[in-house]
């Protein structure tokens, strides 16, 4: 019988559906866009498979493995289609979810925005217990309380329930007891525990976690559900797994149980591509940024690491799970141009997704877009766009812009366009600015790392206006983050809250500690049936000053064993803290408030085949194209026949099927023996 020679990729946008497949024989990497299917997105999903297969001849039968990034967890959050819920706490807490952290975003704000709570007071209900800090039961569980919150749930109406009990992570007896009782009570209820979702220390967010991941349990099974239907009614046999925020992949049943683990499922990829790119060019410091049809992410990669941060925040609600440290703005291609009351231009963060799309698609679309203002200046040509799959409307994009903005504003229509696109540059610009001086890091030290649909028309504009010299763009750039994906593996996250003075003796309870989770991790990665030579173990520690409220996570080189090796854990530490926070104390005892272990399955991501060398490349044609403000012919080159060693210098326009580089004057663009370009600025103006 012949191997399953196929590995596909898929990662689900706002607006397309992205898929690389490789084969495993030759390494050979091929891509592949199709619009996203917002009501049902499963069916795009296969639809890009079998274009696919269709377009470079296999079969599915010759499919050996299915990758798959969704934005099903995050928009569910986004457009709050979420089910009614409940949650079952400890008595006298019942109010943490709006209580938070009294933090205030909007400090000069006279009526800033109430914290987002998904679960209503009249669905929040105590029992009677306590559980201390280490374990020990203070207040036995109260048998009639339980009873009469699971009453008051099933008379509530709600088809979810969280239960987070106050250090819960520490003894989850209460916890299970509690489950146990529900589902007995109410077998088709969902229920989430705090202790399995995020065992970790502090109430708020461990509940808010808790919260999110029971009210996504009903959206995520049912679209894994209507997933696996589909590609086993289409013949496909390949195992799914399901890549998480961490950029880890998981499998369905255990994306049903931890949903929140999806909700930066498909950006996690292009981060995890762009660390293995930057790696493979010798680019320590690496700023990756994805630009698509609905938003724009940014991700720092320092010393060729990637960032993981223990918490992140989606729309204002905190969710503490080991996730890609990203930030995301709404700034796509298909971002809206409008004017506000008092005639401001702004650009996003309304998008004009998937439907009807930008103006110029020809789907109904009237307010015109990032998309239609890089047609009306040249940028995109009409008839190649996305390998010429369909022609733009390049009088519809210019009638929009006429009456939504050049007329309102007074202005022709280049200068309107023209400052559209300043908007976007400033406003991509200010993201990566404030993702790098808040680490404390210089925008002339790092490279930008492009990629995504609409990332490569602004790129190096971008990394002008930073000072920045350097821009890489993935030879694969518009479906980056689904090679992110295929390079995926398995990923169990571990966590294990103790607070632990790092003083002299402590390290054999540290590394008992150590011991706990990497034996826990071995036994899921043997469940998983990877052998010993497929597991690696990765352990961090969560560490602060004592007294501090916020902990740094540092990754552990070795596991100390004596107090010498903690006193060097400690030093990093200090240096870490040192380099986000410009100062260090270490003479202050530190402290281990969480230790944890990514326990990583390796599932043998093929790298792609190198480019093939090639002479000076001959330009297609010439193209007339509005850079530096003003008109300009630029000569046009296709990607695929730049070859490595090719070198094109600016102003140039550089297009492939799915994307589409711009080159201003004073930039060199050559090619690397990988296939990937590298752009650097000639001279300093």
């Amino acid at each position: 019988m012949q191997a399953k020679r196929i590995r596909i990729a898929v990662d689900i946008g706002g607006t397309f559906t992205d898929l690389e497949c490789v084969d495993e024989a030759d390494g050979t990497t091929q891509s592949f866009k199709s619009p996203t299917t917002p009501d049902d997105p499963s069916l795009g999903l296969m639809n890009a498979i079998k274009g696919a297969a269709a377009r470079f001849g296999f079969a599915l039968a010759d499919v050996g493995l299915l990758m798959h990034g969704t934005t099903i967890a995050t928009n569910a959050v986004l457009t709050r289609n979420l089910p009614e819920g409940a949650l079952i706490t400890t008595a006298g807490f019942e109010d943490v979810l709006e209580i938070g952290r009294h933090a205030r975003k909007e400090i000069y704000r006279l009526k800033p925005e109430p914290p987002a709570v998904l679960v209503p007071r009249r669905r929040r209900f105590g029992v009677v217990e306590r559980v201390g800090p280490a374990g020990e039961v203070l207040t036995a569980l109260d048998e009639t309380s339980v009873e009469a919150a699971i009453d008051r749930v099933a008379a509530s109406g709600a088809s979810v329930c969280a239960v987070a009990l106050l250090n819960g992570f520490t003894n989850p007896a209460h916890e299970i007891a509690i489950r146990d009782r529900l589902l007995t009570r109410l077998p088709d209820l969902a229920v989430s525990c705090s202790h399995e979702v995020s065992p970790e220390i502090r109430e708020f967010e461990r509940t808010s976690t808790t919260v999110l991941n029971a009210l996504l349990i009903p959206v995520v099974r049912r679209y894994i559900d209507a997933l696996l239907a589909r590609i086993a009614a289409e013949g496909l046999t390949a195992p799914l797994y399901l890549v998480q925020s961490n950029g880890g992949a998981t499998t369905p049943r255990a994306a049903g149980e931890a949903p929140v683990k999806l909700l930066l499922s498909g950006p996690s990829g292009g981060v995890l591509a762009a660390e293995g790119v930057a790696r493979q060019l010798g680019f320590p410091n690496v700023v990756g940024v994805d630009m698509g049809g609905t938003s724009y992410d940014v991700a720092v990669i320092r010393d060729g690491r990637r960032a993981v941060v223990a918490q992140g925040d989606i729309d204002g609600l905190p969710v503490r799970v080991p996730m890609v440290d990203m930030r995301t703005i709404g700034a796509g291609g298909g971002s809206i141009a409008s004017l506000d009351a008092s005639g401001r231009l702004q650009v996003g963060p309304r998008s004009a997704g998937a439907r009807p799309g930008p103006v110029c698609y020809g789907r109904g679309g009237t307010e015109p877009t990032v998309t239609d203002v890089n047609l009306i200046l040249g940028r995109l040509d009409p008839v190649t766009f996305l390998g010429g799959e369909f022609a733009l409307d390049l009088d519809g994009a210019r009638q929009a812009l006429d009456t939504r903005i050049a007329g309102p504003l007074g202005l022709d229509r280049d200068r309107a366009a023209a400052g559209i696109l300043a908007v976007v540059v400033a406003k991509l610009a200010g993201a990566i600015k404030l993702s790098l001086f808040e680490r404390g890091l210089d925008p002339r030290d790092f490279a930008l790392m492009s990629f995504g649909g609409a990332g490569g028309l602004h790129a190096v504009e971008v990394a002008a206006e930073l000072s920045m010299t350097t821009v890489i763009f993935p030879k694969d750039p518009s479906t980056f983050s689904a090679h992110g994906i295929l390079q995926s593996d398995i990923v169990h996250d571990l966590a294990r809250t103790r607070v632990l003075p790092l003083k002299t003796g402590a390290a054999p309870a540290f590394a008992a500690l150590a011991d706990e989770l990497l034996a826990e991790g071995e036994a899921l990665l043997a469940a998983d049936g990877l052998s010993a030579a497929q597991r690696r173990l990765e352990l961090a520690a969560d560490l602060r000053y004592r007294g501090q409220a916020f902990e740094l996570l540092v990754p552990l080189e070795e596991v100390p064993q004596d107090d010498a090796a903690l006193a060097r854990l400690c030093g990093r530490f200090h240096e870490a803290h040192r380099q986000r926070f410009s100062f260090d104390d270490p003479d202050e005892t530190v402290e281990l408030v969480t230790m944890r272990l990514a326990a990583v399955g390796l599932l043998g991501g093929t790298a792609s085949a190198q480019a093939p060398a090639a002479s000076a490349p001959a330009a297609r044609r010439e193209r007339a194209v509005h850079l530096g403000g003003g008109w300009t012919s630029a000569p046009v080159y296709e990607q695929a026949a730049l070859g490595a060693g090719a070198s094109v210098e600016g102003p140039a326009i550089v297009e492939q099927a799915y994307t589409t580089l711009i080159i201003p004057a004073d930039w060199r663009l050559a090619v690397r023996p990988s296939g990937d370009l590298v752009a650097t600025r000639e001279a300093q103006s």
